[in-house]
């Protein structure tokens, strides 16, 4: 198949393309380099460097199917960052959608778990929030009012080789991963109580393509069963810890329902315990 992978030189991403290619598809990533790196890149996909708002523009080829992975993904900093999730996320994903109706292109948008937190389903607790939460449901009504073939999945905290470890948009696996390397404190957000479901980034793209190849429709979770503090993820990695005042849009828990994806043959495989021993005992 030819294949086009949005945000391919990203941290997700850049797996996506890797195993794609791997399974001898045609792959295109076209990235805007927010926060993908040219470091990610894969021998045998084509790069494009632009944003998803102008996919008519640099998109030339159809191709049969598209996996949205490019988009704003950070829920505290995106209070600071709203012209940047309205562009990237409403206009970016309107953008993949017309493209998708156009050219009848099967489409896998990337949800957010946000969207089953806490309070009224956490959909309105942030700007990034509230903007993957009105995506599915414009990519759900596309589906209806134009018969466009979709698929739409949601991450559960992914973790993994090429994670950010830097910078106000790094993953929290990522942040602790370089202070202990660094010895220095693991910052704990106030109460430190959140629940979350840590998933190794093998098992989130195993999921991806399972539900690119098999799924249809809404409702695909892809993360682990078990979920953990974020005191325990910390207690985990040992040293210092330091709390930090709480922050706004930080849920406490999340549902996940494994049921689509477990109907698939899917289920995660590594466990985040591991991958922190892997760290500390090196």
């Amino acid at each position: 198949m030819k294949i086009l992978v949005t945000g391919g030189a990203g941290f997700i991403g850049s797996h996506l393309c890797e195993k794609l290619v791997a399974q001898k598809h045609e792959v295109i990533s076209l990235d805007n380099y927010f926060t993908g790196k040219e470091e990610n890149h894969i021998k045998g996909v084509k790069y494009i460097k632009g944003e998803t708002k102008d996919i008519e523009e640099h998109i030339k080829e159809v191709p049969d199917m598209i996996y949205h992975l490019g988009e704003y993904s950070r829920i505290s900093v995106s209070f600071e960052d709203v012209n940047l999730v309205w562009r990237l996320n409403i206009i970016g994903t309107l953008g993949v959608l017309e493209f998708c109706r156009k050219n009848n292109v099967r489409l896998l948008y990337a949800g957010s778990s946000t969207k089953f937190g806490d309070s009224i389903g956490g959909r309105t607790e942030s700007p990034y929030a509230w903007s993957k939460a009105n995506n599915t449901e414009l990519v759900n009504n596309y589906g209806r009012w134009f018969n466009l073939p979709h698929v739409i999945t949601y991450f559960y905290n992914v973790y993994g080789g090429r994670e950010m470890t830097d910078g106000k948009y790094a993953t929290l696996i990522g942040i602790f991963t370089r202070k202990h390397k660094n010895k220095e404190s693991l910052s704990v957000v106030r109460p430190g109580t959140q629940q979350r479901a840590f998933t190794y980034i093998n098992d989130i793209i195993d999921g991806l393509i399972l539900a690119g190849e098999k799924g249809s429709g809404d409702g695909y979770c892809i993360g682990s069963e078990k979920t953990y503090s974020i005191m325990e993820i910390a207690k985990l990695f040992g040293g210092e810890i330091e709390m930090l005042p709480e922050k706004k849009g930080d849920r406490m828990s999340s549902t996940i329902d494994l049921s689509k994806m477990n109907e698939l043959g899917w289920s995660a495989k590594h466990s985040i315990e591991d991958h922190i021993k892997s760290i500390t005992q090196n």
